[in-house]
Parts: C-alpha cells; sequence; structure tokens
C-alpha cells in the first residue's frame, strides 16, 4: 500500500512539471527588432518627417479649362490654324512683287517652284491632297523663300496699287532706312503697331550691316504673319 501511494505521488510530481514546463514552452517570444520604429502618435508620417509638396496643380481651374477647350488632342486642332498651302504661298508672293519664274537658284521664285514636297503640296506618286501639317521643314523652306524674296519685295511696294494710300505708293523703309508703319502693314497684311516698328527697327540695328538688317526684318516679319492661314 505504501509503494503505491509514493508511486501516485511521484507521479502526480512528474505531470505537475511537465505542465508547468509546457505552460513556460507555449509563451510567445519577444517582437524582433527594427531599424524603423514607428512614429510615437501611431501616424505614418507629419511635419517632421514627411517631404512638403508646394505649388501642385489648382485641380479646379484645370477641370474649368478642360471643360471649356475639351482635352489636348481636340484644343490642340481647334486653336492652331494650318500651313498656308502651297498655292496660297505662291499667289502671296507674286502679289508682293515676286518673279515666281525667275531661274536664279537662289532666288524666291525658284525655291517656291522647287519647294513642292517641303510645302506639302499635292503630288500624285506622294500624296493626292496637300498636307495641311505645318512640318519643319516647311517651315525652314517658307523663310527660306521669304529671305530670298526681301529684296524684291523691298524694291516692288512703292510701285504697288495695292500698297497705294491716296494716290501715293508706300515704302517699306523711310529715307533713314527706317521702318514704316504702312510699309509693314502692306508686308502682313494687318495694321501695324508701334511693337511691330520697334521690332522691325531693332532686327535692322542688330544686324551685321543695315542692308542685311533690312532683308531680315522683311524675311522676319513675313514669316510671322504667313507661316500658317
Amino acid at each position: 500500500m505504501k509503494a503505491i501511494q509514493k508511486f501516485l505521488l511521484a507521479s502526480a510530481v512528474i505531470a505537475l512539471g511537465a505542465c508547468e514546463g509546457s505552460t513556460f514552452m507555449e509563451e510567445e517570444p519577444p517582437p524582433p527588432p527594427t531599424d524603423n520604429p514607428a512614429p510615437p502618435d501611431g501616424t505614418t508620417g507629419g511635419e517632421e518627417n514627411t517631404f512638403d509638396h508646394p505649388g501642385g496643380p489648382a485641380i479646379w481651374d484645370y477641370l474649368e479649362r478642360l471643360a471649356e477647350e475639351g482635352p489636348a488632342s481636340f484644343s490642340s486642332r481647334m486653336h492652331s490654324c494650318p500651313k498656308m498651302t502651297y498655292q496660297n504661298v505662291g499667289r502671296l508672293l507674286a502679289s508682293r512683287g515676286v518673279d515666281l519664274n525667275n531661274n536664279n537658284n537662289a532666288s524666291a521664285g525658284f525655291l517656291w517652284r522647287n519647294g513642292e514636297s517641303a510645302l506639302g503640296a499635292p503630288k500624285l506618286e506622294v500624296r493626292s491632297r496637300e498636307s495641311t501639317d505645318l512640318t519643319t521643314a516647311a517651315a525652314a523652306r517658307l523663310f527660306d523663300i521669304f529671305a530670298q524674296a526681301a529684296p524684291e519685295i523691298i524694291a516692288a511696294m512703292p510701285n504697288m496699287a495695292s500698297c497705294t494710300i491716296d494716290g501715293v505708293g508706300t515704302a517699306m523703309f523711310n529715307e533713314v532706312g527706317q521702318c514704316t508703319l504702312d510699309g509693314i502693314a502692306c508686308l502682313t497684311g494687318v495694321p501695324a503697331t508701334g511693337a511691330h516698328l520697334e521690332l522691325c527697327n531693332l532686327m535692322i540695328s542688330r544686324a551685321s550691316s543695315p542692308e542685311v538688317g533690312r532683308e531680315l526684318a522683311v524675311a522676319a516679319l513675313a514669316a510671322a504673319a504667313h507661316t500658317c492661314e
């Protein structure tokens, strides 16, 4: 009997130790250390630890403009102008005294006659309709034409009926070689302003010579006014 009691007591002690060991082993291990602890207030960012981004887009202004003008793919076509057609460039040059049949390869007439491809004229082997896009090639060739046409335009302007005012011809430049308002208006087809006059004279004063400056001024003003329709 005493042997059985001793056995039961020993079994109870072993079982109690096993339970205690099991309870100790089931405790959760401590969390691993981290190099980026969360802010003490529990948020993910604040004024001291985030970047400031001032000058963001005015979203309401953008939405209003989008509603008025439409998307860029639409407004870029609606609010732009196509280039002048090939034939209209020829008519403009002729109306300002340029000889379109000039065979000199440095003349405006020669550059125009041989610039069909660059100016986007219709050609059966390339395109059936004239391109309305103002390409880099078209803009460059058009300015070359105006640059070569400048001396002819300057010489012809005083004798052109379209630029006569009260029976008196209009000159592009006055007796001291400065630009005139009436001359600029005849060249561009719109009333000239003081800003036009100032810019025209500025180009003359900054050129390598007054003669070069006057030709450059005529070419620049013509290109600005007639590059697109």
